[in-house]
């Protein structure tokens, strides 16, 4: 017994793999292993012999049995530790810096508008840049003698001589973009028309290009009320406050009528905008209900039907929500203006998360 003990505890501490002490257990412990021979042999001794040797064979194989898994496990967590050793990682690290590349505030803002206008249920029309004469001024109801139609304020599109085709421009508005929806979808219709428009004015309010977005919605009854509950919904998810006091003065735009120029009430105090507090007005867009000329020109029958418009810069908007002082900046490509102001590609604007992230 003292031999065996010795033989295998030796061998089993010798063994430097799992392969090893798979051996070690097959020569002691298998089918044709000693010990399991020595344990057949109980079969052949006298009662004496077998009350001696019984439990010393079964403590034998116990003890056995003990130093394989002792020896397995003790393997196990060295092949654990080298494994750990290898691919050891410095949690304390500096953290890694911010992605360089950011979004635009142009492109953050738009987006956030969009999801306000969807949640109300408009969908998203675009249209060309450029622009016949009829649809970006004679569709919407601007006479030939309006100041919009002179050169000082669009930009023309040159013409070869003797082409006697309608002028083109670069639009001035997204206005347009309303005519094409009607004509293609008819009424009912819901739509918000973001995107560049052009005009001759650059300063530290007005550039050449800039973003604008627009609205229009036609049904059967709709009516000022309408239009007010909207920009009052849109203000107070913009500006992400809980409440917004609007006014409305009357305005002239050719394209509605009656027309309304929209104040929204805030505050400047400590040179710091809050929108919905305070005792100042601040203009913010433009509307009214869409005038019978406008409805006609878009195929859709003025008796019939009805809808308010409204226009609004969101570059501005941008500005006004960000705290950004000059609109030319936001052209002029500085990487350290755009690490400052601009937002990460993963903060999307959604109502229920937040629009600015």
């Amino acid at each position: 017994m003292d031999d065996l003990r010795r033989k295998y505890l030796d061998a089993i501490a010798g063994a430097g793999d799992e392969t090893a002490i798979e051996e070690v257990r097959v020569q002691a412990l298998g089918k044709k292993g000693e010990i399991s021979l020595k344990m057949r042999e109980l079969g052949q001794m006298s009662a004496e012999e077998r009350q001696s040797m019984g439990p010393k064979l079964n403590a034998l194989k116990d003890e056995i049995t003990s130093a394989l898994a002792g020896r397995k496990a003790s393997l196990a967590d060295a092949a654990l530790e080298e494994r750990l050793a290898a691919e050891w990682l410095d949690v304390t690290l500096p953290g890694r810096p911010r992605p360089r590349g950011t979004i635009h505030p142009v492109s953050q803002v738009t987006e956030e508008i969009t999801a306000i206008f969807a949640d109300m249920g408009f969908a998203v029309a675009e249209g060309p840049q450029i622009e016949s004469d009829w649809f970006n001024f004679d569709a919407l109801n601007i006479p030939p003698e309006h100041p919009a139609r002179q050169e000082h304020d669009t930009f023309f599109m040159a013409r070869a001589a003797g082409d006697n085709r309608a002028p083109h421009v670069l639009r001035t508005h997204t206005s347009p973009v309303q005519i094409r929806a009607m004509q293609a979808q008819g009424a009912p219709i819901r739509v918000i028309a973001p995107g560049r428009v052009y005009r001759c004015d650059y300063d530290q309010t007005h550039t050449p290009m800039f973003h604008q977005v627009e609205g229009l919605a036609i049904d059967r009854d709709i009516s000022m009320a309408n239009l007010k509950w909207v920009l009052e919904e849109f203000c107070r998810a913009f500006f992400e406050v809980e409440g917004v006091e609007l006014r409305f003065r009357a305005s002239h735009f050719p394209f509605t009528e009656p027309s309304a120029e929209v104040d929204i009430r805030c505050s400047w105090e400590g040179g710091t905008l809050k929108i919905g507090e305070g005792n100042d007005w601040m203009e913010i867009l433009g509307s009214g209900m869409v005038h019978p000329k406008v409805l006609a020109a878009g195929g859709i029958d003025p008796d019939q039907w009805q809808g308010f418009a409204f226009g609004m810069g969101i570059d501005r908007l941008a500005m006004l929500k960000y705290g950004i002082p000059d609109l030319r900046a936001f052209f002029d490509s500085d990487l350290r203006w755009l690490r400052h102001y601009g937002f990460s590609a993963l903060d999307m604007p959604t109502l229920h998360g937040g629009l600015s992230g």
